[in-house]
């Protein structure tokens, strides 16, 4: 019986030490479980991010290359050409850097998961030792003491049951043993088969890599072949930039007449409004000196009718002069520049908006930046855009980018049709269109068109795009969403 109870303790005690192992080992998992959650999740914004840029950029390949075809129906070689092809050249070595990001990416990839296989790995022998040992002391004790003869060798009820339920929790604790090696088992076997899926995914992009490394060389030399071309019209090009210039002054000029036409006009309309408000106000107080007089006239007629043989003091016969109500009307209050208050809050709104303006057409890329550089072809030679140029496709429409009114249209030989939209003192152009569907005075909101891109003799779809504060330039770019 001694014995038997001796053995009886150092099964409680084993079987309180797995239960401590377990609790320990549960504990582990779950650190590890969170320490590579949190990577993951981390991996995943990053893979979701990289993934988003990838299709943006596949995205901006496709319009580029649309364009350019329609740049070289011409089958001879155009400087709207080789715009097309440095914008593809830029967006294809874009997509190589995001390849190369890919791979990186899966490197890492690749080295969590190998990681989490190895805890794994070396979880699962640490269970199955455990687990072996578990089977082989219940067999050692199962030989010493039969399972039945521990339980009716119980001196009470209440030991009896209490041995039961020692026996009921150490077979339930063999069986969780058995169903953790196997959730560890087929999670070792999907982070295996998940690493043979990653190097597949990277050697496909390396090879993806490779090929547009290829593609970018190819373009390069379409490059340097148009550009040699191109080369070789010096004059053509340069009677071309002559007329640009001429147009472009052409449409400057036009721009900052209207613009100070409009501020002449706005300060015209305050100086009318403010003479309105001061007639306004004399007429009113002319009004209310001759109530007054009146009501004192009033007042001394009846102070003589009352008593005609006491005649009363003149500080007595003069009565209180009556509260006359306040019947001024104020216009909208205006700004230094003559602005109402609607035109101000439309100007605030639009500054506010920079950075998140929609572009003028769905589709295209910037083929021209703001300000001064050198001729992409003649030497020593350096051209200035007031604005940016968009090449699009063919037919696209022209939008308005934000809610205003329509200020000016007219036609410049060189730049086709020109809308100017005003926005409080801010004021969109946009020039080069094929046709207009807005009138002068209409207000049009974002995103509303107003007119299609005209296409030039060498197939060229672009619209120039401008943005004034009253008579100074903007640069346009920042103000619109990033493509």
């Amino acid at each position: 019986m001694l014995k038997r109870r001796i053995q009886v303790q150092v099964t409680c005690q084993q079987s309180k030490r797995y239960r401590v192992f377990w609790k320990g080992f549960l504990l582990l998992l779950c650190c590890l479980g969170l320490t590579a959650l949190s990577t993951v999740l981390a991996q995943t914004r990053s893979r979701q991010q990289l993934e988003k840029e990838k299709k943006q950029n596949l995205e901006k390949m496709s319009q580029i290359r649309t364009i350019l075809r329609q740049t070289t129906s011409q089958k001879r070689a155009t400087l709207g050409q080789l715009k097309a092809l440095d914008q593809e050249i830029k967006t294809q070595g874009k997509r190589i850097n995001l390849l190369k990001e890919d791979v990186t990416l899966m490197n890492s990839e690749i080295r969590e998961l190998r990681q989490t296989s190895e805890k794994l790995q070396g979880d699962l022998q640490d269970m199955k030792k455990e687990y072996a040992d578990m089977i082989y002391q219940a067999d050692k004790r199962r030989q010493q003491v039969n399972p039945l003869g521990f339980l009716f060798s119980a001196n009470s009820f209440n030991q009896l049951v209490a041995r039961y339920r020692y026996l009921q929790q150490y077979s339930e604790a063999r069986e969780s043993q058995v169903r953790q090696i196997e959730k560890v088992q087929g999670e070792l076997l999907s982070k295996r088969e998940a690493t043979e899926r990653k190097k597949k995914q990277q050697q496909s992009t390396l090879t993806a890599s490779l090929e547009e490394t290829k593609r970018l060389e190819t373009l390069k030399g379409e490059k340097n072949r148009v550009a040699q071309e191109l080369s070789q019209k010096e004059i053509d090009l340069r009677t071309e930039l002559a007329a640009s210039r001429q147009a472009i002054n052409q449409l400057e000029s036009a721009i900052t007449d209207m613009i100070r036409r409009e501020i002449r006009e706005r300060a015209e309309r305050e100086r009318l409004a403010r003479l309105a408000r001061e007639r306004a106000e004399r007429e009113r107080i002319a009004r209310e000196k001759a109530l007054a007089a009146a009501a004192r006239e009033k007042a001394a007629e009846k102070a003589s009718d009352a008593a005609p043989a006491a005649k009363p003091a003149e500080s007595e016969a003069r009565p209180a002069e009556p509260a006359v109500a306040e019947t001024r009307k104020t216009e909208a209050p205006r700004s230094a520049s003559g602005m109402n208050e609607a035109e101000v809050a439309l100007a605030s709104s639009f500054a506010a908006s920079r950075n998140r303006l929609p572009w003028p057409v769905s589709r295209g890329f910037v083929s021209d930046h703001y300000g001064r550089k050198p001729h992409p072809v003649l030497r020593g030679v350096y051209v200035e855009n007031q604005g940016i140029d968009i090449q699009t496709g063919s037919g696209e429409t022209v939008r308005s980018v934000y809610d205003g009114v329509v200020q000016y249209t007219t036609y410049v030989t060189g730049m086709n049709n020109i809308v100017a939209i005003q926005h409080g003192d801010y004021y969109t152009v946009y020039a080069k269109l094929r046709n207009v569907s807005v009138q002068v005075g209409q207000k049009v909101k974002a995103r509303e068109p107003i007119g299609t891109v005209a296409t030039d003799k060498d197939g060229v779809s672009e619209v120039q795009f401008q943005i004034w504060k009253n008579t100074s330039r903007l640069n346009p770019e920042p103000w619109l969403i990033p493509r």
